[in-house]
């Protein structure tokens, strides 16, 4: 069992190829992009995947590649501030907490395998037929090949998961939002600042970090199941600017820079929820088999612990594959349901229903500065998801290294 093809490369993937090759498996990676992808919004890093992180020995090299920052400002139709808050809080990060772009922890993690795990780019998995002795991969483009084992880390919309699970609607829960990131200028001169404007169930913004001259603008609005097709991304830009038709501040000139930006991304917020995560002989991991969407801050964190998790099983099993999905499954189970159950509660206070409920939560932050329990106040909007980032005690798979070999 020590041939292994991951589809897809970005942070699961390269992250679960980074602890593969440590435990002597010879993984391969499949992406179905041209290149590596660089684009992406920013991330964080805590708890138990800050450990995994610096079990990699990338921990100071994740940390220098840190988007420094420092305020988030809320402002109204006519770019009037009305509220404040630290960029620690906005994030709900504290202590050794690291945020990073997305896209440059996926080539730190690249640039750490990339001398001796062989990637696949420009092309996908298209069928897999399971035998006795392994799986038979048929590639979009290359020959087909067998793998001892497959893994399935390829996002929300997993191919992976469509042909060894079934169909997507049985595991991709909608929450009833939508989000669109993408690059755009940086024509507000943000310096590590990001800028929000709230309205009516939609949310639009922009920030800058400290390691780029542009800008990221996002956009968030609530909205029921959308019938559209995910490869038509002028449809996705028209859908988009249709729903923020007629919102103030600096939306117009953001969704001009939308229509033409290269990294346009459009998806739905939504849940992937599984029973088992494995299928004979086909294992997924990250978004792909449990991703808990965008608004929970934790999907990057649930894909570099599960990559840890499923390797260490794998090579605690000496590569049995039942003993060690089944291991995978136990061990990291309540990790995941514990950071799924913050994306509901986060959506409740980045969409906001109405004009009056924006009013108040600009209230609240002008106030908060004063208010006598503040630090208190300040713990309970932060407790959660480091209760969460923290629900799993990892272990050390180190001496299990050679059992793979």
């Amino acid at each position: 069992m020590t041939n292994i093809l991951i589809s897809g490369g970005s942070v699961a993937g390269s992250a679960l190829a980074f602890w593969l090759r440590r435990h002597g498996f010879t993984p391969t990676v499949v992406e179905r992009a041209p290149a590596l992808r660089t684009g992406g919004y920013k991330i964080d890093v805590r708890g138990a995947a800050l450990e995994v992180v610096d079990r990699m020995g990338l921990r100071e090299e994740v940390a220098r590649h840190g988007t420094d920052m420092r305020i988030a400002r809320f402002v109204d139709a006519t770019g009037r501030q009305r509220a404040t808050m630290s960029a620690e809080l906005f994030g709900g990060r504290e202590g050794d907490d690291v945020e990073i772009m997305r896209g440059d922890l996926a080539r730190i993690l690249h640039d750490a395998t990339r001398d001796d795990v062989e990637y696949l780019f420009d092309d996908s998995v298209t069928a897999l037929e399971e035998t006795a002795d392994g799986v038979r991969v048929t590639f979009e483009n290359a020959p087909p090949r067998t793998f001892d084992l497959v893994v399935g880390a390829d996002g929300l919309h997993s191919n992976v998961r469509a042909l060894a699970f079934g169909a997507e609607s049985s595991y991709v829960h909608d929450l009833g939002h939508y989000i669109s990131i993408c690059t755009v200028p940086n024509h507000l001169g943000l310096d590590r600042t990001e800028m929000m404007h709230p309205a009516p169930g939609r949310s639009a913004g922009m920030y800058s970090t400290a390691r780029g001259a542009d800008a990221t603008a996002m956009f968030l609005f609530a909205s029921p199941p959308l019938a559209y097709d995910r490869k038509d991304v002028a449809g996705q830009r028209a859908l988009l600017a249709e729903v923020f038709a007629g919102q103030g501040w600096e939306v117009p000139r953001l969704l001009d820079a939308a229509a033409g930006a290269p990294d346009f991304y459009f998806d739905s917020i939504s849940q992937v929820r599984m029973d088992r995560w494995s299928s004979g002989r086909v294992v997924l991991v990250g978004d792909a088999a449990y991703g808990p969407s965008p608004a929970s801050g934790q999907g990057t964190s649930l894909a570099l612990v599960g990559a840890y998790v499923l390797a260490g099983s794998l090579a605690a099993a000496g590569g049995d594959h039942r003993a060690a999905f089944a291991a995978y499954e136990d061990d990291l189970r309540h990790f995941v349901e514990e950071n799924q159950k913050l994306a509901p509660a986060n959506l409740k206070g980045m969409v906001l229903k109405s004009a009056a409920q924006i009013r108040f939560q600009m209230f609240l932050l002008r106030l908060m500065p004063y208010l006598p329990g503040r630090d208190t106040m300040i713990k309970r909007v932060t407790e959660p998801i480091r209760t969460a980032a923290t629900a799993i005690t990892l272990k050390d798979y180190g001496r299990a290294s050679s059992s793979a070999s």
